[in-house]
């Protein structure tokens, strides 16, 4: 029975487990880039072309390799709608892909191997270290979702960061206190620049491409370096480990002006293109924390994003899904302020982080957490508005992980479901991790009136709203105990103000 497998733009994975044992004369690979995924969302220019650069760089891998491959460029066609036409004129009676990171495209996919009655083969994503069954197993019979147990696990079972009796490295679990340190008031001095890689004919042909279908497109391809191939990937994660990964930890969550990219690995793109795998990655860093005796407190922080955060995301996506995109715990229903796509704002701290997104598809997780999604969720914007924005701005964003990260932790549609509280802030923590504040028109200190600073306004406004639900929790406690220092007349100002801006939000 002759195969057909399809590889999908976010499977460039040269040890794929669906190019395992395939009989070159009578098994077919199947690649389609489709005109409606990337229309799915309005997707940034470079995420455009960071896919199409990628997918076409793996069909040469695999012409190169003599795989038999069919790869359809600018279908304006879906995939499943391409996958048909191909099954039925070659009479394929067997589909095998591996698990798609997108779970409408998954229903898509099985929904047609019904229709078409053939037999469908999804294979496990060899690039996550926990699979769904094993992920299933740990929540079950669990009152609360949380990442630390589940990230104790995932330490304990693959021994990473444990002595022989299982016990942590150091001591401790968690070294996250140690790595939230601001830059210098002077500003992060020197920085090695990342492995930025200039685009070769293919690429460049591509960025001309995009330029030229997509140029209603929000974002620039000006600054496009991404990698591309595996080779490419491989020499970031190299460059990364060797000149940037000593200092990553301790200003992981640090912001400035200019400095779009800090000491980020900026890996996640070829880890979610599959162009690296974590076990790789996680080894290296393993491998340099020895080599250069690197301060613990970076090496975990690092890895509990890989080997925690990211593994127990895509847990909870599949687990959660389809409802997870529907959440919408405090119902709220604003539309997102349409200078998110032009940056084009008063607030300084949303230039900045929009700004160096639409220059470079890109942010770093507190511009991300703290800054775009702190706001949308003290402005009450509809999830999914939000939601469809992270998938279409970050060269990185697969819903698989994009989804969880916004819905879930951003946004607290979800409820608490896995995150023990919404991440909140005012414009003192923007200014005290960041120097955006300094030439900003707004004041993070002004909790209302003229040059208050919105962040600030609209943070008390959201304490005030939902006081009950943030003082029945104890991490959350002392945030509504800050409210008895302010007078009744003054809260009633801050929410006068704060109606005022939530009716108006373009104008800020």
């Amino acid at each position: 029975m002759k195969k057909l497998i399809l590889i999908l733009g976010d499977q460039l994975d040269v040890d794929s487990v669906a190019l395992r044992g395939i009989n070159p004369k009578t098994d077919e690979v199947l690649m389609v880039e489709s005109v409606n995924e990337a229309k799915h969302v309005w997707s940034h220019k470079a995420r455009i072309a960071l896919f199409l650069s990628a997918m076409r760089h793996f069909a040469e891998y695999l012409k190169s390799q003599g795989f038999s491959l069919t790869y359809i460029e600018r279908s304006p066609f879906t995939i499943v709608e391409e996958l048909r036409s191909k099954i039925i004129s070659g009479k394929f009676a067997h589909l095998v892909c591996v698990e798609p990171g997108e779970w409408r495209l998954k229903q898509s996919i099985e929904a047609l191997a019904l229709e078409l009655n053939i037999t469908l083969e999804v294979l496990q994503d060899q690039h996550f270290y926990c699979n769904h069954e094993e992920f299933k197993g740990w929540v079950a019979n669990k009152k609360e979702l949380r990442l630390e147990y589940f990230y104790r696990l995932m330490r304990k079972t693959h021994g990473i960061l444990v002595d022989q009796d299982g016990n942590p490295e150091g001591g401790q679990w968690n070294f996250d206190r140690d790595n939230r340190k601001p830059f210098p008031k002077k500003g992060p001095g020197l920085i090695p620049p990342p492995e930025l890689f200039e685009p070769d004919l293919l690429t460049k042909a591509v960025l001309a491409e995009v330029q030229e279908h997509y140029s209603d497109h929000p974002g620039s391809l000006e600054h496009f370096q991404w990698p591309v191939t595996r080779q490419q990937a491989l020499l970031a994660l190299e460059g990364f480990i060797e000149y940037r990964l000593a200092t990553f930890g301790i200003y992981e969550d640090a912001m400035w002006t200019d400095t779009p990219f800090g000491w980020h690995s900026l890996l996640s793109s070829s880890l979610n293109l599959k162009l690296l795998n974590p076990r790789e990655v996680i080894d290296a860093v393993l491998v340099a924390w020895k080599k250069h005796d690197l301060e613990l407190a970076t090496v975990e922080g690092f890895i509990r994003q890989i080997l925690g955060w990211r593994e127990f995301v895509r847990g909870m996506y599949y687990l959660d899904m389809p409802q997870m995109a529907l959440d919408n715990f405090y119902d709220h229903q604003n539309a997102l302020p349409a200078w998110y796509w032009t940056g084009e704002t008063k607030m300084k701290c949303m230039q900045e982080a929009i700004g160096q997104t639409l220059q470079y598809g890109y942010a770093h997780h507190i511009q991300r957490l703290m800054v775009t999604g702190n706001f949308a969720l003290l402005a009450e914007v509809l999830p999914k508005e939000v939601c469809d924005w992270y998938l279409a701005i970050y060269v990185d964003a697969i819903e698989w992980v994009e989804l969880p990260n916004t819905a879930g932790m951003a946004l607290f549609a979800s409820g608490g479901r896995f995150t023990s509280k919404p991440y909140i802030a005012s414009g003192a923590y923007i200014k005290r991790m960041s120097n955006y504040c300094g030439s900003c028109q707004y004041k993070p200190d002004i909790r209302f009136g003229e040059g208050a600073c919105p962040m600030t306004t609209l943070y008390w406004n959201f304490l005030i709203k939902h006081r009950t639900q943030f003082e029945a929790s104890p991490r959350t406690r002392l945030m509504t105990a800050n409210l008895s220092r302010i007078s009744e007349a003054d809260q009633q100002a801050i929410q006068t103000h704060a109606k005022g801006l939530l009716g108006d939000l373009n104008s800020l």
